[in-house]
């Protein structure tokens, strides 16, 4: 069962590769939809098992490595935690292959992008379906390179490729730190298991100091592929692959690999105060840094981008303190709602002839109905809505730093304000008002087919009705299902800080209240005033530092990438002037003796005897001295 789940997604790799170009683009889509489609309904056996027996299911494949006892075995493994993995990324990977089919009808590479799909979701599954960290990092690296090639799919615009090479470059930064811990695992634990590192910790096996050293190097891999200051810049410029990819890669699936990194390793973790205390300040660093940038992003995608950032950020600060059930909740329904509000972005650019300016836009609601509702729906989730999903899960993980610590939760309930006023931007931006763009694309604004609307509408249900997962205390009988549901694979459980129910109203009104305060302003300024974002030489010296992302790319180009590209050319020169001359000159030598070898040896019997001549009389003469010499 579970390698079935992982081998389907590389036969439809294997079937788009080799036979896709010449077949019917729908005949392909098809076949690469349905064999992720083969996966979920495998997913879903493995949930029924799981649940049943919260032990867990493994299957080994082969053995990988066997040296003087030190045995590497590829196995699956799954769990509940794995499970909820499962079905997301095989759930809402379904959702986008379909989206897809219509999405990139026309696109010449139509054949590869599905093989790069379904490379992508294979990846992706021996990830988290890995028993240990070898068959993990397979995994890692596999979405790493799968995100290079569909980020930079359409490589013709040299500006995309540069974006792939940024997105590859930084990951491999942050994989670093997870093969570092890869290797101290070996090393101190003997064993690259899962079970074995959690029982080594919890057992006393391993010193504090190597504990917190483990946990912070997966940390930093964890940085990378879930875009955590300061390995964070790549994802927005990953929006340049098509829409597809982004709500794939960059919201449902291989951005929050870093979280179910540590949630898998939550022994070690729960040890390590300082990895934990690490865990929780980057967390709310990133979540306030990237929501202020998306303040003033106009391009649709970018704000997405941030605004992911930004919430796995929040799935950071529930890891930081402790609350892994709150992490896994706000991952699920975050895969939800930001896959519906990326797709939702791609029906808006398909409609806009591939503009993606939000200042261009406006009005959009009366052309494309299906789209503004599920996109509305999605905005209302993010933002904090009551009883949608991302009411729910985002209260929980702010119950659980107020309960943690007061600072944490203060800092963390800004960037929540933040997310409703720049959800409220862009969406009265691009649907309210006159409509800003061109005649031409007037006349093509459209809604968008049924292959790509029915995906929106499916996440805009799940995003409705994703948060009865895991309601809050204060329901009562149906409160903190997946909590308790996946609390018997959490091996270290943290005596939970309660909060009364009258905190927990308070804090259920300060959300209520947030979320009322960013809709009002947003629509009176964007609606009721008709305000259009400014462009950038009307801006002011701060809102342009934003809408330039606070230079961190610039100081990023000055502290690293310069340096490094002078130090090639310095290197390159060194290369061709100096290390170069030594060919050279072994090249000069052979050709001079050469030539001189040439002008001694030119077949005239005249000179040989002549050469013959001159070398017995040397002989002669040599031999004569040498007997006077000896005499």
């Amino acid at each position: 069962m579970l390698a079935w789940i992982i081998l389907l997604p590389l036969i439809g790799f294997a079937f788009s590769i080799l036979f896709g170009k010449k077949l019917p683009k729908p005949l392909v889509g098809f076949i690469a939809s349905s064999v992720v489609l083969g996966s979920f309904l495998f997913s879903i056996d493995v949930f029924n098992t799981v649940s049943a027996d919260p032990k867990g299911i493994s299957e080994q494949l082969f053995t990988f490595l066997a040296i003087d006892g030190f045995n590497v075995s590829f196995t699956l493994f799954a769990d509940r935690i794995t499970s909820i993995m499962l079905l997301v990324i095989t759930g809402v990977g379904l959702l986008i292959h379909v989206y897809s089919i219509s999405y990139m009808s026309s696109d010449e590479g139509f054949y590869k992008f599905f093989a790069y799909l379904n490379l992508f979701v294979f990846n992706m599954l021996i990830l988290v379906l890995g028993s240990n960290l070898l068959v993990l990092f397979f995994g890692w690296e596999g979405v790493g390179l799968c995100s290079y090639l569909l980020i930079g799919f359409w490589y013709q615009n040299p500006s995309f490729g540069k974006a792939a090479r940024k997105a590859f470059i930084m990951n491999r930064i942050g994989d670093l730190g997870l093969l570092l811990a890869i290797f101290l695992c070996a090393i101190y634990v003997g064993s690259f298991e899962f079970s074995v590192i959690s029982d080594a910790a919890q057992s006393g096996a391993l010193p504090e100091h190597l504990i917190t050293t483990i946990s912070i190097l997966l940390f930093v891999g964890a940085m990378g592929k879930s875009a955590q200051i300061p390995l964070y810049t790549w994802l927005p410029d990953a929006m340049a692959g098509p829409t597809p990819v982004s709500a794939l890669i960059h919201a449902a699936t291989m951005v929050t690999a870093g979280v179910y990194l540590i949630v898998r390793n939550q022994a070690l973790f729960m040890l390590s105060s300082s990895a934990n205390d690490l865990i929780m300040f980057i967390g709310l660093a990133t979540s306030l840094v990237a929501a202020v940038i998306a303040l003033k992003q106009n391009d649709i995608k970018k704000v997405l981008a941030y605004s992911t950032v930004s919430q796995l950020g929040f799935m950071f600060i529930a890891l930081g303190v402790g609350a892994y059930s709150a992490a896994m909740f706000h991952l699920v329904t975050h895969a939800f709602f930001k896959a519906l509000l990326f797709l939702g972005s791609g029906s808006i650019i398909h409609a806009m002839g591939d503009e993606q300016d939000m200042r261009r836009m406006g009005g959009l609601r009366k052309s494309m109905p299906i789209t503004f509702i599920t996109f509305l729906i999605g905005t209302l989730a993010i933002s904090g809505f009551p009883f949608l999903s991302g009411f729910f899960s985002k209260d929980e993980i702010l119950a659980s730093a107020f309960g943690h610590n007061r600072w944490v939760w203060g800092i963390a309930i800004i960037s929540a304000t933040l997310t409703g006023f720049y959800m409220f931007r862009l969406l009265f931006v691009v649907f309210f008002g006159t409509f800003r763009g061109t005649k031409e694309q007037k006349s093509h604004l459209h809604e968008s087919p049924w292959l790509m609307t029915i995906p929106l509408m499916i996440l805009a249900v799940l995003s409705v009705f994703g948060g009865l997962l895991n309601l809050p205390k204060y329901a009562g009988s149906l409160s903190e299902k997946l909590h308790h549901w996946i609390e018997p694979n959490l091996p270290i459980l943290r005596n939970p800080v309660h909060v009364s129910h009258s905190i927990e109203y308070m804090l259920v009104g300060v959300a209520i209240f947030i979320f009322l305060l960013a809709f009002i302003l947003q629509y009176r300024k964007y609606v009721l005033q008709s305000a259009v974002p400014e462009e950038d030489n009307e801006m002011s010296k701060s809102a342009l530092a934003l809408a330039n992302k606070l230079y961190v790319d610039e100081a990023y180009d000055k502290m690293f990438v310069e340096p490094t590209e002078t130090l090639g050319d310095y290197s390159s020169w060194f290369d061709r002037n100096i290390i170069g001359l030594i060919p050279k000159s072994i090249k000069g030598w052979n050709t001079a003796l050469a030539r001189l070898n040439a002008r001694v040896q030119n077949g005239n019997i005249e000179y040989y005897l002549v050469y013959m001549s001159l070398a017995v009389f040397l002989v002669l003469f040599l031999s004569a001295i040498c007997l006077k010499l000896w005499n």
